[in-house]
């Protein structure tokens, strides 16, 4: 017999939200949906047990710090689809568009539920060496190649060897993009990165 799921839709717009139950009673039964407004009627409820949350992109970064320890069951919807940075399966964040057909949604909210959330903090930050976290780290606080050579004590070049290896083992070339790298997996948080 398959469990109840105690689902969390975490959203402000009231049209959003009775689309995504509809959807969820019609394709996920047996589920239990609480809808809130705000992060904050969460919290007040004492005892409140959530096996998945949905909520928007902007309600993600305003909370991050309760998000990000549970992005493994969080669904987060876009206004627009994005250009998906490289999908690891245990430490990203899914998302999907709300201009999505009904089966997307489906399939996105699928693999939420099959996801195995044993598996969270087992995979390595795809093969990234001490050093390369190191001038990722750097990188996403904004400091220049010649600033991460002097405060690592290495030379320029092998910096830029780092920096190369970094994006072909991420798949990323951005800062923004590595900079929501790092945030998703942990190795910076919204606090390191403005301070």
């Amino acid at each position: 017999m398959e469990s109840t799921k105690q689902i969390s839709i975490i959203l402000d717009n009231t049209l959003v939200k009775e689309g995504l139950c509809a959807i969820l009673n019609n394709y996920f039964a047996p589920i239990h949906i609480k809808q809130y407004a705000h992060l904050n009627e969460i919290l007040a409820a004492e005892n409140e047990s959530t096996d998945y949350y949905i909520t928007s992109s902007e309600a993600f970064t305003v909370d991050i710090d309760f998000f990000l320890p549970r992005r493994h069951k969080t669904l987060l919807l876009m206004q627009h689809a994005a250009t998906p940075l490289p999908q690891n399966s245990a430490h990203a964040i899914q998302s999907i568009a709300c201009n999505s057909t009904v089966e997307e949604i489906i399939e996105q909210l699928q693999t939420l539920f099959n996801r195995d959330t044993h598996t969270t903090q087992t995979e390595p930050n795809k093969g990234l060496s001490s050093r390369e976290i190191e001038v990722l780290q750097l990188v996403v606080k904004g400091f220049i190649n010649k600033e991460i050579a002097d405060k690592l004590s290495i030379s320029l070049n092998t910096v830029l060897s780092h920096r190369k290896n970094i994006t072909g083992k991420l798949g990323i070339k951005t800062v923004s993009g590595l900079t929501y790298y790092a945030i998703m997996n942990g190795i910076l948080t919204s606090d390191d990165i403005e301070s």
